[in-house]
């Protein structure tokens, strides 16, 4: 299971639309364009980029297979380059030396009895990642503003518990599954559209819980609290902890377990007694099982102090050079003092607008050089019409960056020919008269709701309007 839908998850723009504030313009016009800005070619080459055939576990995929041509597909170009990195089975980087760790413990502990997966391929049905599971339908883990679909029926996994079902079925009764899962997401510190989790499966028979006079619910819950604290003190020391009940559509009984870390309470992971349903469509209509889910990103920053989840994504050797094969817990030293660069936007907004979708346009154009995207102020006026403004943070984890760059970075935007995101939408674009655009309105994304006739091309189409007055202020 995982963290967050697994054990948190996060609509998708049904209309095509924000609403097109109403200014005088002087003309407008519509381009797509290519991009051959030596800054913006030096960014893109800057950008870990996967090889254009994986393999998962003898399974192969191009990325063809992933960003497709298909009215339901909204993966970004962006996304695909981060399949088939597996940061998880490098044994020199944090999230495979927690993996490690973990699956010491597991073998000290259990005499090896569990089977481990890390190699599993990411792309899997909406049965295998929601159904199986028992995500409810209305569920909001299910829309294509928080996942990313392949097609109508395939995705890219949002947890790893998308394979509980299957090797259960295989007849496997104690796995780990790590993998790196997907979700489209919020942009901060936190938070990344790709990460990685490890699924946690045990399963008893009737002998195991009689031998005790229990029943199998209880057995499995002690058993799963003490196996769970075990691996807390394996991983933080002799900490304090608490068990807090939750809500799980999988389990039940459903936990999650926090820790008292550097003077505050951490959640470390959810887990619980897995549904009776999950097992009897595995064919174990007489067993009792529980699972776990843990974010590994989640627990790494507080282990290495490492402050920016876009770390973990770091080729540079400042990065990977602090860190040592079997060394859990090396403080990350920060090699990065580079100041941030603020921008600000407005634009009215309507009941379609999702700040997930403004996210993965802004991801898509600046890559990992964007640190936050922040909403600052909203107001509705007596019509009732509501405005959002955002703060959008840039900052390199390697280097300074100029205000130039960044405004380098918003003109190409218009270059931006994303492919297949959500349902095709048209980007309206705000400039100032100003020969160099201004970030702000480059940034200034307006989907427009009957302003424009739908684009059904396979790419986004950017129209921008030259304002005769200026309505934010651009200053970095």
């Amino acid at each position: 299971m995982a963290a967050a839908l697994t054990f948190g998850h996060h609509i998708f723009l049904s209309k095509h639309s924000f609403f097109i504030q109403s200014i005088k313009t002087r003309n407008s016009f519509a381009t797509s364009v290519s991009v051959s800005s030596p800054f913006f070619r030096r960014l893109k080459s800057t950008q870990t980029v996967a090889s254009s055939t994986l393999e998962f576990g003898g399974v192969q995929i191009s990325k063809q297979d992933v960003v497709k041509d298909e009215p339901t597909n909204n993966v970004p170009d962006l996304i695909f380059t981060k399949l088939g990195l597996q940061l998880h089975k490098r044994d020199n980087h944090p999230l495979g030396i927690l993996k490690n760790a973990i699956y010491e413990y597991f073998d000290a502990n259990y005499n090896n009895q569990f089977h481990k997966f890390d190699d599993l391929c990411p792309i899997v049905t909406t049965k295998e990642n929601f159904d199986d599971v028992l995500v409810p339908a209305d569920h909001v883990s299910r829309s294509y503003n928080d996942t990313y679909y392949i097609d109508a029926e395939t995705v890219l996994r949002c947890h790893t518990s998308a394979h509980q079902a299957s090797l259960l079925r295989k007849g496997y009764t104690n796995f780990l599954v790590t993998g790196d899962v997907y979700r489209r997401d919020s942009i901060d510190s936190t938070h990344y559209p790709v990460f990685h989790q490890m699924e946690g499966v045990r399963v008893f028979s009737p002998s195991d819980w009689n031998d005790y006079g229990m029943d199998g619910t209880s057995y499995a819950a002690n058993d799963l609290k003490a196996c769970l604290e075990g691996l807390a003190r394996h991983l933080f020391g002799a900490v304090e902890m608490r068990w807090v009940d939750t809500y799980f559509p999988f389990t039940n009984p459903s936990f999650e377990l926090e820790i008292y870390f550097q003077e505050k309470w951490l959640e470390v992971l959810g887990c619980g007694v897995m549904e009776q349903e999950i097992l009897k469509r595995s064919g174990k209509t007489d067993n009792v099982a529980w699972a776990f889910g843990l974010g590994l990103e989640r627990l790494a920053m507080v282990l290495f102090d490492i402050p920016d989840i876009r770390l973990f994504w770091s080729t540079d050797k400042r990065f990977s050079s602090q860190f040592t094969k079997g060394q859990l817990g090396i403080k990350f030293k920060p090699f990065s003092k580079y100041p941030p660069c603020y921008k600000d936007m407005s634009f009215w907004i309507n009941d379609s607008f999702t700040e997930n979708n403004l996210c993965e346009i802004v991801r898509g154009i600046a890559g990992d050089l964007a640190e936050e995207v922040q909403l600052i102020d909203n107001f509705t006026n007596k019509k009732g019409m509501t405005s959002h403004c955002y703060r959008i943070t840039y900052r390199s984890m390697e280097r300074s960056l100029t205000d130039d760059e960044i405004n380098e970075l918003q003109v190409a935007s218009k270059g931006m020919k994303q492919k297949h995101f959500l349902h095709k939408f048209f980007i309206f674009i705000k400039v100032t008269r100003n020969p160099i655009m201004d970030p702000s309105y480059s940034f200034a994304l307006k989907i427009a709701s009957g302003e424009s006739e739908y684009d059904s091309s396979t790419h986004i189409r950017v129209s921008m309007q030259v304002a005769e007055e200026e309505i934010i202020d651009g200053s970095c």
